[in-house]
Protein backbone atom coordinates (compact mmCIF):
# COMPACT_ATOMS: atom_id res chain seq x y z
CA UNK A 1 0.00 0.00 0.00
CA UNK A 2 1.36 3.22 -1.13
CA UNK A 3 0.64 6.75 -0.50
CA UNK A 4 -0.51 8.38 -3.20
CA UNK A 5 -2.12 11.80 -4.96
CA UNK A 6 -5.32 12.18 -3.65
CA UNK A 7 -7.30 14.74 -5.53
CA UNK A 8 -8.81 12.16 -8.38
CA UNK A 9 -10.76 10.34 -5.76
CA UNK A 10 -12.74 13.90 -4.83
CA UNK A 11 -16.29 13.59 -4.79
CA UNK A 12 -18.88 16.77 -5.38
CA UNK A 13 -22.49 16.62 -4.15
CA UNK A 14 -25.37 16.10 -6.70
CA UNK A 15 -28.33 15.97 -4.81
CA UNK A 16 -30.66 16.87 -7.55
CA UNK A 17 -34.55 16.18 -7.13
CA UNK A 18 -33.50 13.16 -5.18
CA UNK A 19 -34.19 14.18 -1.79
CA UNK A 20 -37.69 15.70 -3.12
CA UNK A 21 -38.66 12.41 -4.70
CA UNK A 22 -38.12 10.66 -1.26
CA UNK A 23 -39.38 13.45 0.93
CA UNK A 24 -42.78 12.90 -1.17
CA UNK A 25 -43.04 9.09 -0.80
CA UNK A 26 -42.34 9.49 2.79
CA UNK A 27 -45.12 11.81 3.21
CA UNK A 28 -47.69 9.20 0.70
CA UNK A 29 -46.40 6.05 2.56
CA UNK A 30 -44.87 6.70 6.31
CA UNK A 31 -41.64 5.78 7.17
CA UNK A 32 -40.66 3.03 9.63
CA UNK A 33 -37.51 2.47 11.42
CA UNK A 34 -34.76 -0.83 11.17
CA UNK A 35 -36.30 -2.31 14.55
CA UNK A 36 -39.97 -2.62 13.51
CA UNK A 37 -38.68 -3.99 9.97
CA UNK A 38 -36.63 -6.94 11.94
CA UNK A 39 -39.62 -7.31 14.26
CA UNK A 40 -41.85 -8.47 10.91
CA UNK A 41 -38.58 -10.29 9.29
CA UNK A 42 -39.92 -12.85 6.83
CA UNK A 43 -36.60 -15.23 6.63
CA UNK A 44 -34.39 -17.40 8.38
CA UNK A 45 -30.88 -17.66 9.23
CA UNK A 46 -29.12 -20.66 9.66
CA UNK A 47 -26.41 -20.28 12.06
CA UNK A 48 -23.58 -22.54 10.63
CA UNK A 49 -24.88 -23.65 7.51
CA UNK A 50 -23.94 -23.14 4.04
CA UNK A 51 -20.32 -25.01 5.25
CA UNK A 52 -19.32 -25.06 1.74
CA UNK A 53 -18.57 -21.46 1.96
CA UNK A 54 -15.29 -21.91 4.16
CA UNK A 55 -13.77 -24.09 2.05
CA UNK A 56 -10.48 -25.58 3.33
CA UNK A 57 -10.68 -22.78 5.91
CA UNK A 58 -8.30 -23.38 8.89
CA UNK A 59 -9.48 -22.32 11.80
CA UNK A 60 -13.24 -22.09 10.40
CA UNK A 61 -14.95 -18.88 12.04
CA UNK A 62 -16.09 -18.52 15.58
CA UNK A 63 -19.70 -17.37 14.07
CA UNK A 64 -21.30 -17.57 10.42
CA UNK A 65 -24.64 -17.47 9.36
CA UNK A 66 -26.26 -18.50 5.91
CA UNK A 67 -29.19 -17.49 3.63
CA UNK A 68 -32.30 -19.23 3.54
CA UNK A 69 -32.42 -21.82 0.65
CA UNK A 70 -34.17 -19.50 -1.58
CA UNK A 71 -31.60 -17.14 -1.55
CA UNK A 72 -28.74 -19.82 -1.41
CA UNK A 73 -30.29 -21.25 -4.74
CA UNK A 74 -30.69 -18.08 -6.86
CA UNK A 75 -28.82 -17.65 -9.53
CA UNK A 76 -30.52 -14.06 -9.77
CA UNK A 77 -29.29 -12.36 -7.08
CA UNK A 78 -25.99 -11.93 -5.27
CA UNK A 79 -24.81 -10.59 -2.36
CA UNK A 80 -21.67 -7.99 -2.15
CA UNK A 81 -21.69 -4.81 0.36
CA UNK A 82 -21.84 -5.23 4.11
CA UNK A 83 -22.22 -3.03 7.27
CA UNK A 84 -24.02 -3.43 10.77
CA UNK A 85 -25.53 -0.81 13.43
CA UNK A 86 -21.87 -0.27 14.97
CA UNK A 87 -21.41 1.10 11.89
CA UNK A 88 -24.22 3.48 12.01
CA UNK A 89 -24.35 4.29 16.13
CA UNK A 90 -27.97 5.47 15.90
CA UNK A 91 -29.97 1.50 15.58
CA UNK A 92 -31.08 0.27 18.62
CA UNK A 93 -30.57 -3.52 18.41
CA UNK A 94 -27.55 -5.62 16.34
CA UNK A 95 -28.08 -5.80 12.76
CA UNK A 96 -26.19 -6.81 9.64
CA UNK A 97 -26.79 -5.14 6.25
CA UNK A 98 -26.09 -6.95 3.28
CA UNK A 99 -26.41 -5.66 -0.63
CA UNK A 100 -27.20 -7.85 -3.34
CA UNK A 101 -27.30 -6.81 -6.99
CA UNK A 102 -29.63 -8.38 -9.88
CA UNK A 103 -27.80 -10.60 -12.63
CA UNK A 104 -30.34 -12.25 -14.82
CA UNK A 105 -30.45 -12.96 -18.15
CA UNK A 106 -33.00 -10.61 -19.21
CA UNK A 107 -35.07 -7.81 -17.02
CA UNK A 108 -33.99 -5.58 -14.20
CA UNK A 109 -34.71 -6.00 -11.04
CA UNK A 110 -32.36 -3.18 -9.11
CA UNK A 111 -30.28 -3.60 -5.89
CA UNK A 112 -31.64 -4.90 -2.57
CA UNK A 113 -30.72 -4.84 0.92
CA UNK A 114 -31.13 -7.27 3.63
CA UNK A 115 -31.60 -6.16 7.13
CA UNK A 116 -30.52 -9.95 9.26
CA UNK A 117 -30.38 -9.59 13.15
CA UNK A 118 -27.81 -11.98 14.82
CA UNK A 119 -30.19 -12.40 17.52
CA UNK A 120 -33.48 -13.70 16.16
CA UNK A 121 -31.69 -15.31 13.11
CA UNK A 122 -34.44 -13.77 11.31
CA UNK A 123 -33.96 -11.02 8.27
CA UNK A 124 -35.82 -8.96 5.67
CA UNK A 125 -35.02 -8.02 2.08
CA UNK A 126 -36.42 -4.11 1.52
CA UNK A 127 -35.76 -2.77 -2.15
CA UNK A 128 -33.30 0.22 -3.15
CA UNK A 129 -35.27 2.50 -5.30
CA UNK A 130 -34.51 5.59 -7.21
CA UNK A 131 -37.43 8.16 -6.49
CA UNK A 132 -39.21 10.90 -9.14
CA UNK A 133 -40.65 14.13 -8.14
CA UNK A 134 -44.15 13.00 -9.26
CA UNK A 135 -44.32 10.58 -6.73
CA UNK A 136 -43.35 7.06 -8.50
CA UNK A 137 -40.30 5.30 -8.57
CA UNK A 138 -37.77 2.84 -10.24
CA UNK A 139 -34.94 0.20 -9.87
CA UNK A 140 -31.18 1.08 -9.62
CA UNK A 141 -29.31 -1.14 -11.76
CA UNK A 142 -25.37 -0.89 -10.47
CA UNK A 143 -23.21 -3.31 -8.80
CA UNK A 144 -23.86 -2.16 -5.04
CA UNK A 145 -20.47 -3.73 -4.51
CA UNK A 146 -20.17 -2.11 -0.63
CA UNK A 147 -22.45 -0.45 1.65
CA UNK A 148 -21.83 1.69 4.88
CA UNK A 149 -24.19 2.88 7.60
CA UNK A 150 -23.30 6.09 9.45
CA UNK A 151 -26.00 7.61 11.43
CA UNK A 152 -29.35 7.12 9.20
CA UNK A 153 -27.19 7.63 6.09
CA UNK A 154 -26.35 4.41 3.77
CA UNK A 155 -23.94 4.85 1.65
CA UNK A 156 -23.79 2.67 -1.38
CA UNK A 157 -20.50 1.92 -3.75
CA UNK A 158 -21.87 3.03 -7.50
CA UNK A 159 -19.01 1.88 -9.56
CA UNK A 160 -18.81 4.61 -11.82
CA UNK A 161 -20.36 7.71 -10.33
CA UNK A 162 -19.07 7.34 -7.28
CA UNK A 163 -21.51 7.07 -3.99
CA UNK A 164 -25.17 6.70 -3.95
CA UNK A 165 -27.10 7.89 -0.15
CA UNK A 166 -30.05 6.25 1.06
CA UNK A 167 -32.25 7.71 4.48
CA UNK A 168 -32.58 4.55 6.75
CA UNK A 169 -35.14 7.00 8.33
CA UNK A 170 -37.06 6.75 5.16
CA UNK A 171 -37.40 3.10 5.24
CA UNK A 172 -40.74 2.45 3.47
CA UNK A 173 -43.21 -0.40 4.48
CA UNK A 174 -45.97 -0.21 1.59
CA UNK A 175 -48.27 -2.31 3.31
CA UNK A 176 -49.10 0.92 5.71
CA UNK A 177 -50.40 2.44 1.43
CA UNK A 178 -53.26 -0.57 1.39
CA UNK A 179 -50.80 -2.60 -1.08
CA UNK A 180 -51.41 -6.56 -1.22
CA UNK A 181 -47.33 -6.78 -3.09
CA UNK A 182 -49.41 -9.48 -5.24
CA UNK A 183 -47.69 -7.85 -8.33
CA UNK A 184 -43.83 -9.00 -8.03
CA UNK A 185 -43.29 -7.99 -12.43
CA UNK A 186 -44.34 -4.05 -11.50
CA UNK A 187 -42.35 -1.39 -9.90
CA UNK A 188 -43.41 2.38 -8.43
CA UNK A 189 -47.16 3.89 -8.32
CA UNK A 190 -49.64 2.47 -11.14
CA UNK A 191 -52.75 4.25 -10.05
CA UNK A 192 -53.19 4.11 -6.49
CA UNK A 193 -51.01 1.41 -5.29
CA UNK A 194 -47.57 0.58 -5.00
CA UNK A 195 -44.99 -1.63 -6.41
CA UNK A 196 -41.87 -2.92 -5.66
CA UNK A 197 -41.46 -6.40 -7.43
CA UNK A 198 -43.48 -8.01 -4.57
CA UNK A 199 -41.21 -6.87 -1.73
CA UNK A 200 -42.78 -5.09 1.51
CA UNK A 201 -40.28 -2.56 1.94
CA UNK A 202 -38.44 0.31 0.12
CA UNK A 203 -35.77 2.58 0.60
CA UNK A 204 -35.62 5.68 -1.63
CA UNK A 205 -32.03 7.52 -2.41
CA UNK A 206 -31.78 11.22 -1.53
CA UNK A 207 -28.59 12.06 -2.26
CA UNK A 208 -25.39 11.38 -4.85
CA UNK A 209 -21.97 12.17 -4.26
CA UNK A 210 -20.13 12.30 -7.83
CA UNK A 211 -16.70 11.50 -8.98
CA UNK A 212 -15.08 14.81 -10.07
CA UNK A 213 -12.80 13.47 -12.20
CA UNK A 214 -13.31 10.59 -14.59
CA UNK A 215 -11.11 7.34 -14.01
CA UNK A 216 -11.52 6.08 -10.49
CA UNK A 217 -14.26 3.27 -9.55
CA UNK A 218 -16.13 3.06 -6.41
CA UNK A 219 -16.25 -0.98 -5.43
CA UNK A 220 -16.96 -0.93 -1.89
CA UNK A 221 -17.15 0.73 1.33
CA UNK A 222 -16.47 0.66 5.26
CA UNK A 223 -16.52 2.52 8.63
CA UNK A 224 -13.61 3.46 10.64
CA UNK A 225 -14.78 4.33 14.37
CA UNK A 226 -11.37 3.74 16.17
CA UNK A 227 -10.48 7.28 16.26
CA UNK A 228 -11.17 10.49 17.27
CA UNK A 229 -13.01 11.17 13.94
CA UNK A 230 -14.72 8.14 12.60
CA UNK A 231 -13.76 7.85 9.15
CA UNK A 232 -15.49 6.63 5.75
CA UNK A 233 -13.54 4.16 3.61
CA UNK A 234 -14.05 3.54 0.37
CA UNK A 235 -11.93 2.27 -2.97
CA UNK A 236 -11.95 0.22 -6.11
CA UNK A 237 -11.37 -3.50 -7.42
CA UNK A 238 -8.46 -4.35 -10.17
CA UNK A 239 -8.72 -7.70 -11.49
CA UNK A 240 -4.83 -7.23 -11.62
CA UNK A 241 -2.56 -4.90 -9.74
CA UNK A 242 -1.33 -2.62 -9.25
CA UNK A 243 -4.00 -0.13 -9.73
CA UNK A 244 -6.49 0.06 -7.07
CA UNK A 245 -7.08 2.10 -4.33
CA UNK A 246 -8.39 3.41 -1.19
CA UNK A 247 -9.19 7.06 0.46
CA UNK A 248 -10.79 8.02 3.92
CA UNK A 249 -13.12 10.89 4.27
CA UNK A 250 -13.92 12.11 8.07
CA UNK A 251 -17.23 11.75 9.12
CA UNK A 252 -19.56 13.69 8.57
CA UNK A 253 -19.05 12.99 4.97
CA UNK A 254 -18.52 16.51 3.04
CA UNK A 255 -17.08 15.35 0.05
CA UNK A 256 -13.80 16.46 -1.42
CA UNK A 257 -10.91 14.94 -1.73
CA UNK A 258 -9.90 12.22 0.91
CA UNK A 259 -7.98 12.76 3.93
CA UNK A 260 -5.79 9.98 2.31
CA UNK A 261 -5.31 7.84 -0.11
CA UNK A 262 -2.67 4.38 -0.77
CA UNK A 263 -2.58 2.57 -4.31
CA UNK A 264 -2.97 -0.98 -3.74
CA UNK A 265 -0.52 -3.73 -4.67
CA UNK A 266 -3.02 -6.64 -4.68
CA UNK A 267 -5.57 -7.54 -7.37
CA UNK A 268 -9.20 -8.66 -6.49
CA UNK A 269 -9.65 -6.41 -3.46
CA UNK A 270 -13.13 -6.61 -2.54
CA UNK A 271 -13.56 -5.21 0.52
CA UNK A 272 -11.32 -2.69 3.31
CA UNK A 273 -11.35 -1.60 6.46
CA UNK A 274 -8.58 0.78 8.94
CA UNK A 275 -8.63 0.28 12.67
CA UNK A 276 -5.72 2.74 13.49
CA UNK A 277 -2.66 1.88 11.41
CA UNK A 278 -3.51 -1.47 10.66
CA UNK A 279 -5.39 -2.21 7.33
CA UNK A 280 -7.65 -5.32 6.40
CA UNK A 281 -8.22 -6.46 2.55
CA UNK A 282 -10.76 -9.12 1.52
CA UNK A 283 -9.38 -10.59 -1.67
CA UNK A 284 -11.07 -13.03 -3.69
CA UNK A 285 -10.27 -15.88 -5.82
CA UNK A 286 -13.17 -17.68 -7.95
CA UNK A 287 -16.33 -19.75 -6.85
CA UNK A 288 -14.19 -22.57 -5.82
CA UNK A 289 -11.20 -21.72 -4.14
CA UNK A 290 -10.72 -19.32 -0.50
CA UNK A 291 -9.91 -16.01 -0.81
CA UNK A 292 -7.73 -14.17 1.83
CA UNK A 293 -7.52 -11.50 4.59
CA UNK A 294 -4.60 -9.53 4.10
CA UNK A 295 -3.26 -7.79 6.99
CA UNK A 296 -1.28 -4.38 6.75
CA UNK A 297 0.14 -3.15 9.59
CA UNK A 298 2.78 -0.14 9.15
CA UNK A 299 5.38 -2.23 6.46
CA UNK A 300 4.26 -5.87 7.41
CA UNK A 301 1.86 -7.77 5.98
CA UNK A 302 -0.03 -10.62 7.03
CA UNK A 303 -2.02 -12.74 5.06
CA UNK A 304 -4.86 -15.19 6.92
CA UNK A 305 -7.37 -17.85 5.66
CA UNK A 306 -10.50 -16.61 4.75
CA UNK A 307 -13.65 -18.22 2.98
CA UNK A 308 -14.73 -18.78 -0.61
CA UNK A 309 -16.02 -15.39 -2.33
CA UNK A 310 -15.39 -12.91 0.29
CA UNK A 311 -16.30 -9.44 -0.43
CA UNK A 312 -17.33 -6.06 1.28
CA UNK A 313 -16.04 -5.85 5.44
CA UNK A 314 -17.25 -4.58 8.67
CA UNK A 315 -16.32 -4.38 12.44
CA UNK A 316 -19.06 -5.45 14.94
CA UNK A 317 -18.47 -6.96 18.39
CA UNK A 318 -14.77 -6.48 18.08
CA UNK A 319 -14.58 -8.96 14.94
CA UNK A 320 -14.16 -8.40 11.42
CA UNK A 321 -17.38 -9.49 9.42
CA UNK A 322 -17.60 -10.05 5.85
CA UNK A 323 -20.48 -11.85 3.30
CA UNK A 324 -19.86 -14.55 0.41
CA UNK A 325 -21.66 -14.26 -2.83
CA UNK A 326 -21.68 -18.18 -4.39
CA UNK A 327 -24.58 -19.67 -4.75
CA UNK A 328 -25.25 -22.48 -2.11
CA UNK A 329 -21.87 -20.87 -0.51
CA UNK A 330 -23.84 -17.31 1.28
CA UNK A 331 -22.51 -16.74 4.53
CA UNK A 332 -21.90 -13.68 7.04
CA UNK A 333 -18.87 -14.59 8.88
CA UNK A 334 -16.63 -13.20 12.02
CA UNK A 335 -13.08 -13.55 12.56
CA UNK A 336 -10.95 -12.34 15.34
CA UNK A 337 -9.25 -8.33 14.43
Amino acid sequence: MVPTDKAPYALRQETGDLAEGAAKLAGEIGATGVEALLASANRNLRSKGAAGALGSMKPKPSEWYAFDDRDQDTTDWYPQGLTCGEDSGSIGVPVFMVSWYFKPGAGERGIRVSFASPKSLKYQHALLVEAKPDGSYGPINIHAGGIAAYGDLLYVADTEKGLRVFDLGNLLDLRTAQNDLGDAKRIGRHGRKFHAFGYRYVVPQTDLWRVVQAGPHFSFVSIDRSGGTPQLITGEYREKSPGGWVGRWDLPFAGGEPSDAFVLGHPKIQGAVSRGGTWYLSQATDSTANGKLLVHAGDTLQTRPFPIGPEDLTVQGGKLWSVTEFKDKRVIFGVAL
